[in-house]
This record gives C-alpha cells, structure tokens and sequence, in this order.
C-alpha cells in the first residue's frame, strides 16, 4: 500500500475510514501493516473526538504530535559569535562601561603596632613612630590592593605621589589571593 493510498483513506470520513482501510489491507494481503493502521486509524479517531469535545466546550486542545515527525514550530538556538573581531567591538562597548568606575586610592606612609594603654595616653602634640624610614618609597592601594610604590612629592601646597615602580600583572594576580 503506497503513501497515495494512505493520504486517501485518511482524508476520508473517519467513520467510513476504518472499513474501507480493512478492505485495502485485506487486498494487499499484509498482516503487520494491518496493526498500523489499526493503531493509526485509533490515534486519528481519538484526535478528532478531542477536536469536536474542545468545540463544544469552548476549551482548546492541541492533537499529539507525532514523535516521527519533526515538529514545525521548533527553532534552532542562537549563539553569539565568538570569532576575534566581533567579540572585540563588544569588549570595547563594555570597557567604555567600566572606564567609568570610581575606584579608592590609598597612600601608605608607614605602619606600627601599640598596645590600647599606649594609645589611649596620647594626647595631642604626640608623635607616632613608623617602620619606613625618610625618604622610602610608600605604597601605593587601589581598593585595598598594592598597585605599585612612589615617593612623595608636594604639588601646589597639596602633597602627591610620583609612581617609581608598579607591580607587574603576575604579581597582582598573585597578591589577589
């Protein structure tokens, strides 16, 4: 039995379609292919009680799809492009973003230990001594993490840093963790 024969017997009445594919099947003389239709014609019956029952209720109901055919209303999926030039303009987009940020720069002077009896006599007038000695380079902190060092310069009254080293990538890398 050909696929022309199928199209017929199936865009036939569903009332009559069961007699006359039992009339085919008995001609072509297959057995198997009686249990498909068998099961075929069943599926068809059932999606067109579910169709009028949908009508009648006002209720709306979608017929099973098959799992051999593909379905219609699948899309494939979408990727960004990945490739060197495109993903540079999009980097170049967000880093205009980013250049925007404000970050917190710190200098430090030096640092020292004491004990809360030593900093609660101090008074004012008191000096505090550090571990860097006059004239060494200072840190220099960008969000609490070591950029570079520098020594102090005063520029219009204000005092200022003159950068003299700063740390490499690997080294800020390494000072992240």
């Amino acid at each position: 039995m050909g696929e022309e024969d199928i199209e017929q017997l199936t865009s036939q009445d569903p009332d009559a379609a069961p007699d006359e594919a039992h009339k085919a099947e008995a001609e072509s003389g297959s057995a198997s292919a009686d249990m498909d239709w068998d099961a075929a014609l069943a599926e068809a019956k059932a999606a067109e009680a579910g169709k009028k029952q949908a009508g009648e209720t006002g209720a709306e109901e979608t017929a099973p799809v098959s799992k051999e055919e593909p379905a219609d209303n699948i899309e494939s999926p979408r990727f960004d492009d990945f490739s060197g030039k495109r993903s540079m303009q999009r980097g170049d987009r967000s880093l205009d973003f980013l250049l925007d940020i404000p970050l917190e720069v710190s200098v430090e002077l030096g640092r020292t230990r004491m004990v809360i009896n030593d900093l609660l006599q101090m008074g004012q007038g008191a000096i505090i001594e550090l571990n860097k000695l006059a004239g060494e380079p200072v840190e220099v902190y960008v969000s609490g993490r070591l950029l570079g060092k520098g020594e102090v310069v005063v520029v219009d009254d204000k005092f200022g840093v003159r950068l003299t080293e700063i740390i490499s990538p690997t080294e800020r890398v390494r000072n992240l963790g």
